[in-house]
């Protein structure tokens, strides 16, 4: 393995491939989180999933040194790729070498947790006063699984639409006063989208992700505008085939098909293009569904567009809602020696000027609330626009089981968007083949 001696890094580039490994429960039931070892000095091993390389440096060359000089710890970090971390976690966890704490989504949390890889957190979450808990009161609860705390999020993260102010106004719509609801963004689409003289569409009115894994984004935030919700309150069975979803669903899948469409390009993957190729930037579309990194970016790229957000919308009758919440963030190895050490490391990382100095470093929506008052959000329109979204955001459901069944209504969503099957069969179909899953795990 490639190690940078004065940091104790290993970045996963360097680490080897390992088997693909199912995780295995353990017999034990998950250890307590009344961590014995001192918490000063000691060496503790932390992975991080990703290979951003701006991240890479921010932590390594800054936040972990100052976290070592101050506890005399000596912290060996290892940055793992998105699309290896679960498999090399499994494979650590098989041979007894998983490091003491790791990242990963809120969404793998309840499998961990299933399987009694994670210590419980809720009791060192308690010893932080209650205006650091209120302050992170929106990110909280994405990494709780049972009501109890195993994750602590790093940061928000929310999808909301940004959109070209310029073509508002060429279209004679107000871009002072955009949309509030689906239907009416949809009218306004209407207005926005261009054609070319055989009716095909050269600029998109309102672009929603269509592609893997997106389209069930998408859905999530309809969904949720709608009134309705993935599962039940108990994990064990899918709601999303109730009228809410219908509605979803319905509405999604007309933006994309018939004479009134306002989106092109089906199922290509807009979200993950490079800045350059984005449909704001290109002009192919005029609205666009992205993250907040993502919409820094084009701002960056297109200084000359007044680019904006818009807020968490809504169907008429309903609460606003945007699919969101609690970020990437660190779980402790309930067979870490190191616990106590571990959650000093966490309980460092979401301190507030440690949490600002990491999220604005990467770019990313803040963990804390009271990160309105910095000036990295009051001088960003778009950061302020994703704060202020935090209390509308709904979660994917954070349940054992949840990545298989999100990806059974994936492939069902994709055949109503495509028309090869109707909205109803799809969501139905989708219910009956993810109930059993959940049930077993629930």
């Amino acid at each position: 393995m490639g190690v940078i001696a004065s940091r104790h890094i290993r970045v996963a580039a360097a680490l080897t491939a390992a088997a693909v490994l199912v995780l295995t429960g353990c017999s034990s039931p998950p250890k307590s989180s009344d961590h014995g070892s001192d918490a000063t000095g000691g060496k503790l091993s932390v992975w991080f999933p990703g290979n951003n390389q701006t991240e890479i440096d921010l932590v390594t060359r800054t936040i972990v040194p100052a976290f070592e000089k101050e506890t005399g710890a000596t912290v060996e970090v290892t940055y793992v790729d998105w699309g290896d971390i679960s498999t090399k976690l499994n494979a650590a966890f098989a041979a007894g070498t998983a490091p003491d704490v790791f990242g990963h989504g809120p969404a793998a949390a309840a499998d961990f947790v299933a399987n009694d890889r994670l210590a419980p957190l809720t009791k060192d979450v308690a010893t932080l006063s209650k205006s650091d808990r209120d302050d992170m009161a929106a990110a909280l609860p994405g990494g709780q699984v049972g009501g109890v705390q195993y994750l602590m999020p790093l940061s928000n993260q929310g999808n909301l639409i940004m959109y070209n102010a310029d073509d508002f106004a060429a279209a004679g719509l107000d871009p002072d006063k955009p949309p509030t609801t689906w239907p009416a963004l949809e009218a306004a689409a209407q207005k926005l989208t261009v054609r070319d003289a055989s009716g095909a569409i050269t600029r998109s009115g309102l672009l929603l992700p269509t592609q893997a894994t997106g389209r069930q984004q998408s859905f999530a935030a309809l969904l949720g505008g709608a009134g309705g919700s993935a599962l039940n309150k108990d994990g064990t069975k899918a709601t999303w085939n109730s009228a809410a979803g219908k509605k979803a669903l319905g509405y999604f899948a007309d933006l994309y098909n018939g004479p009134h469409a306002v989106s092109a390009a089906l199922g290509q993957d807009y979200s993950n293009a490079p800045t350059a190729q984005q449909p704001l930037v290109l002009g192919t579309a005029s609205m666009t569904m992205l993250n907040s990194t993502a919409m820094e970016a084009i701002k960056a790229a297109s200084p000359d567009k007044d680019l904006r957000v818009l807020p968490p919308l809504k169907f008429s009758g309903h609460d606003p809602a945007a699919l969101g919440g609690a970020g990437p963030g660190l779980m402790i190895n309930a067979d870490s020696k190191q616990q106590k050490l571990a959650w000093k490391f966490i309980s460092y990382f979401i301190d507030p000027k440690v949490s600002a100095q990491y999220t604005q470093g990467i770019g990313a929506v803040p963990l804390r609330a009271s990160a309105a008052k910095t000036a990295y959000v009051k001088n960003d329109p778009i950061m302020q626009a994703f704060l202020k979204a935090a209390p509308d955001y709904v979660s994917n459901p954070n349940v054992a089981g949840w990545v298989q069944v999100r990806d059974i209504l994936d492939k069902h969503l994709e055949q109503a968007l495509h028309q090869t099957t109707s909205v109803k069969d799809a969501l139905d179909q989708a219910a009956s083949e993810a109930d059993p899953i959940l049930t077993a795990n629930g």
